[in-house]
């Protein structure tokens, strides 16, 4: 039972925080503007929440083309940390080195969640037809992952389906991690 309460905790702030870098290097990828001047208070936010451990970070690692390494490696050291951490509490029994595998995973089990959740804030916010800050923010993240889709799938009815099938293919995608996952962890 104990077990279960910490790995709650652990997913829940350690995911929060993951979330946060991985938005934060993908809002800096697709050149969102996230100063406290653009108006955009969801990259205000997770500046405010991700630069203690990504500023350290960058001082030591540069930025690779557009990508933001600070960010993803602060990512993966939050990853790291907590499947340590119930490694420990586990009773650390079987192989350490498999502790940075299931960081990976969890990191882009993490990476397709987030997309999830953009996608379907995204969607809501396309039926209320709103022009706030957050619906463009959601746009400049979400569009360049449905464009793809949407050069295929025709409008039906007048109805954009993209984000659907977009959902679809992200769920797949965690279906097929998790059976790598599984198949990585029976190899160790």
């Amino acid at each position: 039972m104990l077990y279960q309460i910490v790995s709650l905790l652990l997913e829940v702030v350690i995911g929060f925080l993951s979330g946060a870098c991985l938005l934060r290097l993908y809002m800096q990828y697709q050149r969102v503007p996230m100063s406290a001047r653009s108006g955009n208070p969801l990259g205000k936010f997770v500046f405010a929440v991700t630069d203690w451990i990504v500023l350290p970070l960058r001082r030591v690692l540069p930025s690779m083309g557009g990508l933001d390494t600070a960010s993803l490696v602060a990512a993966y050291l939050l990853q790291l940390v907590q499947f340590g951490l119930l490694w420990l509490l586990a009773g650390a029994g079987g192989g350490l080195f498999a502790v940075p595998i299931l960081a990976l995973f969890g990191l882009l089990r993490m990476a397709i969640s987030g997309l999830t959740i953009a996608v379907i804030i995204y969607a809501v916010l396309s039926w209320v037809q709103t022009s706030s800050v957050l619906a463009d923010v959601m746009e400049r993240l979400v569009a360049p992952l449905l464009q793809p889709i949407r050069r295929v799938l025709p409008l039906i009815g007048g109805v954009d389906l993209s984000p659907l099938a977009l959902l679809v293919m992200l769920q797949i995608a965690a279906i097929v991690l998790g059976g790598l996952q599984g198949s990585a962890l029976m190899a160790f």
